[in-house]
């Protein structure tokens, strides 16, 4: 019989630096391979299982839209996704009012940019050096590391970067043709470095002097992960527009633009064939549900604090810095981070890097507190 791994390795495009384990079977934060062994996910799908793997309300919310009806076009009204699109305006910053359904995050980007361009009759975006926003061409040419870019000149034109939590840098780079800044409130692929208060305001209000479009991606930060149900709230941000996806529905995959009432786009300018589909909003409604009733913020903030306390406990000899913000953890190593990531896996933890140094947990909001003293003592083990 042939197994997973050889089926993937033959027939798939193996563009994924994988990991020797091969998982089936999730439930909150853990996951089983194909031979039984159980890990603690500190990965959750890139930040995408916040209220854990197989949520049984987003389960059962799945099953029940999935009898009813699977899709549904743009072009015709759907009762899920209307509700959907009011549960989510009831969540955002009070100035985002409306919101474009689409597929994922690199998806809410590109339309974020089409969007600014189309209202401003602009072309030029400022950026964040670190920043990383997705890896279609659009999101890419957004996206700061050259290893991501280099092989895929020439990009789309018109993307500026400056240092991040440096204002100064920013507002030289802001000029007569500068249709919108986009900013990481936290840049996770980065290295998960913080913004600072200073900046980000200083930088909402040159936005505003000048006309320009604030553009917050809220990608992997959103939905509950940084102690907040969106990171803007740590900052008092209200930006035109701001691209989530990730932990939206649940594990299903989903993103959207929440623009504000200055976004105006009229028919035949954008569009997504499965966008909005009844059964990912029913997901997503389900989700939203689990992350209020369950105050996953709270959750998340509490857990977040306590992961940090723990290991600033110990005398980390291979570690430089801890960056930590909810549950949105960067432990930065004094060398490369792919060894000890491959060491937890041995030990039943499965861990992300954030750049050559950083090792990156994320793991699911609702992670109990026995699974966390798990994981600090394994990362403590391989870190001493």
């Amino acid at each position: 019989m042939i197994d997973a791994m050889t089926r993937e390795n033959t027939f798939g495009l193996n563009v994924y630096p994988k990991r020797n384990v091969t998982l089936v079977k999730g439930a909150n934060a853990k996951v089983w391979d194909a031979d039984g062994r159980e890990y603690i996910d500190c990965v959750a799908g890139h930040g995408v299982a916040n209220i854990g793997h197989c949520h049984p309300e987003v389960v059962a919310a799945v099953i029940a839209q999935a009898q009813k009806l699977i899709t549904c076009p743009g072009i015709f009204y759907n009762d899920v996704r209307a509700v959907l699109l009011e549960k989510l305006v009831g969540v955002a910053p009070s100035k985002l009012q409306r919101a474009f359904l689409c597929n994922s995050g690199a998806e809410s980007i590109e339309a974020a940019i089409k969007f600014a361009r189309y209202v401003t009759g602009k072309h030029e975006i400022v950026c964040a050096m670190r920043g990383f926003h997705g890896r279609t061409l659009g999101a890419l040419s957004a996206t700061f590391n050259p290893k991501y870019r280099e092989k895929f000149q020439p990009l789309v034109p018109g993307f500026h970067f400056a240092p991040f939590n440096q204002f100064e840098k920013f507002a030289e780079k802001i000029n007569d043709d500068t249709a919108a800044v986009l900013l990481e409130v936290v840049q996770g692929e980065g290295g998960v470095h913080i913004g600072a208060a200073e900046f980000f305001q200083r930088v909402q209000a040159l936005c505003r002097e000048k006309g320009v479009l604030l553009i917050i991606d809220e990608v992997q930060t959103g939905f509950c992960r940084t102690g907040k149900f969106f990171a803007c709230a740590h900052f008092d941000l209200q930006p035109d527009m701001m691209c989530v996806a990730k932990a939206i529905a649940g594990g299903l995959p989903m993103g959207a633009v929440l623009c504000s009432e200055a976004i105006e786009i009229p028919d035949g300018q954008h569009g997504a064939t499965f966008g909005g589909s009844p059964l990912v909003c029913a997901a997503a409604i389900a989700a939203l549900e689990v992350m209020c009733k369950e105050k996953l913020a709270e959750q998340a903030r509490e857990k977040g604090d306590y992961v940090r306390s723990k290991l600033d406990a110990f005398e980390l000899k291979k570690v430089r810095e801890v960056r930590q913000i909810g549950l949105m953890i960067g432990v930065e190593l004094k060398e490369k981070a792919q060894p000890y990531i491959l060491k937890l896996v041995d030990a039943g933890i499965l861990t992300l890097p954030a750049g050559q140094t950083v090792l990156r947990l994320l793991p699911p909001l609702t992670i109990s507190y026995d699974e966390l003293d798990v994981v600090v003592e394994k990362l403590v083990g391989i870190l001493q």
